[in-house]
Order: C-alpha cells, then structure tokens, then sequence
C-alpha cells in the first residue's frame, strides 16, 4: 500500500490535522446559523438579506469547485488546502468585526472563494491514506471533521454570546484556525499517492461536462445539498421564531442534531463499501429525508419535533461518502479532484438555490412551511436521480464483468 510508505505517526499527524481544521473552519457557517437571530437584530437585516450572506458564498463556493479540484489534480492538494483553510479562518475572525450588511455580504462572499479550496483537495487527501475499498468510509472522515467542530459550537456558543456577544466566538474561532492552518503546513505530510498530477488536462474537465451520467450524478447532488443546506442554515430561526424556543434550548437541538450526524457518514459509508451497493444508500436516505422534512412545519408538538429533527438528521448525511464514490466507480479516479469538485459544484448550486428560497419565501408567506415542503420536493427528485444511476452503474458492471 502506498500510503504504508509514510510513517505511521506522520500520517495520524496529517489525518488529526485535517480533520481539526475542517472542524474549525465549519464553525463560520455554523455560527452564522446559530447566531443569525441576533446578528439580524444588531445589523438591521431582513430574513432575505440574511438569506443572501450565506447564498453568496455558497454561490462563489459553487462556482470555484471545478477550478479547485483541477488545481489539486494538477499541482497536489496540500497547498491548495493550505491557501484554503488559512483563507476561510482568517475570514471567519474577520467576520466578528463587520458592523454594515455591505461588510457582512463582502466577507460571506469572498469566503465562498476560499471554502471551494477545501473541499475537493481534503477529500483526495483523506482518501489518499486509504485503499479503494475503504474510500466511501474515508470520505466520511470529512463531514465528521466539519461537525464535530459544529457541535462544539452548538454547546459552547450560547454561553459565548450570553457572556460576551455574537461576535466572540467568531473573532475566537477564527484565529485559532489560523493559528492550527500555520501548524498543518509545517507538520502536515502530502500523502504519497498525491504529488503532482502533471498528466490532468482541461479536456478532461470537459469530458466531464459530455457525461449524462456526471449530470444524473450531480442532479442527485444538487439535491443533497439543497436539503443539507437549506435545513442547517434556517433551522435554528424557525425554532426560535416561529416555535418560540430560547438560544440555549435551540443550541442543545442542533448539537443534538449535529452529535447524530457525526457518525451517520461514516456508517453510511462503511455499508457502501460492504454492501457494495452505493445507490442503496443514497436512495432510502431520500425517502426518509423527504418524509420527515415535509412534517417539520406540520407538527407542532416540540417534543414530536424535536424527534423528526434526530430522524432526519441520521440521514442527511449518511449517503455523503457514496455519493462521491459512486462516479470514481464507474469512471475511475484518474482526476479525482476534478470528478469530485464537478459533483460539489452542482450541489452547492442546490444550496445556494435553497438558501436563498427558504429565507424569500419565509418573507413573503410569513412561515417557513413552504420552504420546507420545497426541500422535501428535492429529495424526491434526487430518489429519481438515483434510480437511473443506479441502472447505469449495474449495466457497467455487467458490461465490465
């Protein structure tokens, strides 16, 4: 095995390192979820405008994936993550000290910009200490660094802005990102299986674009994130505005939330990986996503609620690493980070889609009701992506076999 070739504790070092910075530079969007009732208050904003801070970045994100994994196929992805990561942080410190929505909507946006070098370079970067049949529970390693982060803020951050204010844990967060991007640099290893990738060329970008299949791949994406996101960013405001919870009890929910989807990617990977059967996943985790998302705004009993929420949360993940295993499959890994970032392009389209629908339609009708049964809607066409993948994915096995 070629990551065999590292040290093993350089490569326990690598992995912890990667995982605490996606931890921390998940607490930007996280904290903007949690804190948005009182970040709307001190800014002035309305439920569209606070919709544009996180649909901006997620638009900037979208639109740089491609770019992001060609450059990690073509020059390796650790100094792309680098640039990455010490780029979000230092934004999500500079976050505490805006005071005009124009600021607010600056930084969110050219966040967008940083966060999209991230994604596709930790994902190859995870994967590459793994082997093939391991990759769809090695993906799941990035989300469980993203809300293992998430959930400490849940718990620690009501306590934050109960003693200070909404702007500390961002000024907190942030340099200590910056402080752990400087330490992975230095301490931080290129796995063996990822040094530069000189033979990747734009024409397999384009390639790409030819396939139905990529495109039946990332409607299933585009999905994915428009429930993941559209849920995670609002969910906090529909419970204390519209089900009039505190922060702290709205904290302990999400953190709730957040404790459940940790371990949901990685199992959801692991039964890919052993049943050999992405589609499987992906396709039942649309059904109860749908379900449990289209009774958010009908039920009104908390307790009820509150037991939707941790179904739902199971499950909004858990077909994360299948998802993005399921085109190296069928078409190989030749340019991983260029696959993977086409796929995180056309989901993010779906979050910034989402994003910005909940919080318009929460203005205009007064609830956020519609805009659930919205996201609901997308998991159902995201089932219907999955269905004609997965008798693409069994007629290339058969042609293969």
């Amino acid at each position: 095995m070629q990551q065999d070739a590292v040290p093993t504790l350089g490569r326990r070092t690598t992995i912890a390192l990667l995982i605490l910075c996606l931890s921390l530079q998940a607490v930007g969007a996280g904290a903007l979820a949690l804190f948005l009732p009182a970040l709307r208050e001190d800014l002035g904003l309305s439920f569209t405008q606070a919709g544009t801070l996180a649909a901006s970045s997620t638009l900037i994100y979208a639109l740089t994936q491609i770019p992001a994994g060609y450059l990690a196929d073509r020059f390796g992805p650790k100094r792309v993550f680098f640039i990455g990561i010490l780029g979000t942080t230092a934004l999500v410190l500079a976050f505490g000290l805006v005071s005009l929505y124009w600021q607010a909507l600056a930084n969110r946006t050219i966040s967008g910009f940083f966060r999209a070098l991230l994604f596709a370079p930790g994902m190859a970067l995870l994967t590459s200490w793994y082997s093939r049949e391991r990759r769809a529970t090695a993906m799941g390693l990035y989300l469980l660094g993203m809300v293992g982060g998430q959930m400490f803020l849940y718990l620690v951050g009501p306590w934050l802005v109960t003693e200070f204010d909404w702007r500390f844990p961002f000024i907190t967060f942030g340099t200590l990102g910056v402080l752990i991007s400087l330490a992975y640099m230095q301490f931080g290893k290129e796995a063996p299986s990822t040094g530069s990738q000189q033979t990747v060329k734009m024409s397999d970008v384009f390639k790409l674009f030819r396939s139905w299949f990529m495109w039946a791949c990332g409607g299933i994406q585009y999905a994915r994130l428009s429930i993941n996101t559209g849920i995670m960013f609002w969910l906090p405001t529909f419970l204390i505005v519209d089900r009039g919870l505190s922060l702290q009890v709205t904290g302990l929910i999400i953190a709730l939330r957040t404790l459940l989807i940790a371990p949901s990617s990685l199992i959801g990977g692991y039964i890919s990986d052993k049943l050999r059967n992405p589609p499987l996943v992906i396709g039942f985790s649309f059904v109860v996503l749908a379900t449990t998302t289209a009774l958010f705004a009908a039920v009104d009993n908390i307790v009820l609620l509150v037991g939707l929420i941790a179904i739902n949360s199971l499950f909004v993940n858990c077909y994360f690493g299948p998802l993005f295993a399921l085109p190296l499959d069928v078409l190989g890994s030749q340019a991983e980070g260029t696959t993977t970032g086409f796929g995180n392009f056309l989901a993010n389209l779906g979050g910034f889609t989402f994003t910005y629908l909940l919080g318009a339609l929460r203005d205009s009708s007064g609830s956020f009701e519609s805009g659930f049964y919205a996201i609901a809607g997308a998991a159902v066409v995201g089932l219907i992506f999955t269905i004609l993948v997965a008798r693409v994915r069994r007629n290339t096995a058969a042609l293969n076999g």
